[in-house]
């Protein structure tokens, strides 16, 4: 089973639902209902990146958040993420035991 971290309003995330057209997805409308601080640590883990480079900085909310504070630990990222999930980057395919960002969304190609 793939799984997609989809936003429809983003031209990547469509793009990259696009690309896994044919197989089996199951879709998650992220804003919808947003990952937990423990699936965004699963996730942070598959795709072997720190919180940070997960965060979109250039939502409003990252800077009404102070999230440009290097001080902050990867928890309150996640927490941040948790609780905003609008600053999630997307979006994310997860398959066969990998993740991957779509963008580009052929970067996703590799895990399937």
């Amino acid at each position: 089973m793939i799984r997609i971290y989809h936003n429809s309003r983003c031209s990547k995330s469509r793009t990259t639902l696009a690309l896994l057209e044919g197989r089996e997805v199951e879709v998650v409308n992220y804003l919808d209902t947003p990952p937990r601080a423990d699936e965004l640590k699963q996730l942070l883990k598959l795709l072997g990146i720190p919180a940070r480079q997960l965060l979109r900085s250039g939502e409003a909310i990252y800077n009404e958040l102070g999230l440009a504070d290097p001080a902050l630990d990867e928890d309150a990222l996640i927490a941040a993420m948790a609780a905003h999930p609008i600053l999630i980057e997307r979006p994310i395919v997860v398959a066969n035991g990998k993740a991957a960002i779509g963008r580009p969304p052929e970067a996703v190609l590799a895990i399937l």
